[in-house]
């Protein structure tokens, strides 16, 4: 992008409104090279489409001038605000801070490494429009190496429709657009950030993808890996529990607590029938043992839901947080 057209951009972000349409949130880790090429390219586009916008970098702790980079350019531009962490907490908690600090209706998200492409914000708030809370990017065309990003990814996608019952194609994509409102009822925390849809679904929300182009990456390099399955997997679980047993959580640990228990009686009144009714031995039975096992189990599952049971009512108390969302009120 040559000076002139960087220059007008600076002038005509000076009219940006206090109160924006939409905010673009995006978490930085050591993308120095990028930083400037991606907000130029997010601020033509945006004012080509005549929108009012602010665009939030949080940045992650970087080490390589990233951190400098952004203190410079949002002292530049009137459409820029440099949210910088004090240290490298992850993708997750970098987002829960773009998301705090945004002021728009409509909240995008994207990746700092130019990836995927601004020129798509459009289609996906036109998307959102339509009567949709979240509009997520479908890398339809990806551009990245196959056997360390597009294999696991497939897995990781078709595990996660599997577990949550939200089909999208591709759950890892940055690229999405939020009603703020929505954005506003979900907390973030550990790996959560890809499972964003899944979050929404809970909260009753409409979603639905759209195919978004990829780009190769053009600096730096990938801070994605194999080593984040295993967290990613354990996150998986908890969304599980979530979407299962988050108002009532009794129901699960209860539920399984009463057959351990009923196992462990219906064992332990067999074996009392072997020794009083036929005079057998069952001291040495490893029988003996499992029905003992199973008893105890089941009375510590059942304490557990009742403990769950009463943690999850002071956390939607103590917070004010409802257990239903309402879309509408009309009349």
């Amino acid at each position: 992008m040559n000076d002139s057209l960087s220059s007008n951009i600076l002038q005509s972000s000076e009219i940006i409104s206090t109160f924006p349409e939409i905010s673009i949130v995006v978490p930085i880790y050591n993308e120095v090279e990028s930083l400037s090429h991606l907000i130029d390219a997010i601020a033509l586009t945006l004012q080509s489409n005549q929108l009012n916008y602010e665009i939030i970098c949080v940045d992650d702790g970087s080490s390589d001038g990233s951190t400098e980079k952004l203190r410079q350019l949002a002292k530049e531009r009137n459409d820029l605000r440099a949210v910088l962490l004090r240290r490298n907490y992850g993708q997750t908690p970098a987002m829960a801070a773009g998301f705090q600090y945004a002021k728009g209706r409509t909240i995008v998200t994207l990746d700092g490494d130019l990836q995927n492409d601004p020129a798509d914000i459009p289609e996906l708030m036109a998307k959102l429009d339509e009567g949709y809370d979240l509009v997520s990017g479908w890398r339809k065309q990806r551009q990245d190496d196959a056997v360390t990003r597009l294999l696991p990814s497939k897995i990781a996608n078709w595990l996660i429709g599997k577990v949550t019952e939200v089909k999208l194609h591709d759950y890892g994509c940055s690229l999405k657009a939020y009603r703020a409102e929505l954005v506003a009822d979900m907390n973030l925390y550990g790996e959560l950030h890809r499972f964003l849809p899944a979050l929404a679904y809970i909260e009753g929300a409409k979603i639905t993808e759209l195919p978004v182009r990829h780009h190769a990456r053009r600096f730096g390099k990938s801070k994605y890996g194999l080593g984040r399955t295993f967290r990613v997997l354990m996150d998986l679980l908890t969304i599980y529990f979530m979407k299962k047993f988050l108002t009532k959580p009794m129901h699960g640990f209860g539920l399984l607590g009463m057959i351990s228990m009923l196992l462990g009686i219906v064992l332990g009144a067999y074996l009392t029938f072997l020794k009083l009714g036929l005079g057998q031995s069952i001291g040495n039975r490893p029988l003996l043992i499992l029905a003992v096992l199973l008893f105890l189990t089941g009375v510590q599952l059942f304490s557990f839901g009742l403990l769950a049971e009463l943690m999850m009512r002071t956390y939607h108390e103590s917070q004010k947080r409802p257990i239903y969302r309402v879309r509408d009120v009309v009349g």
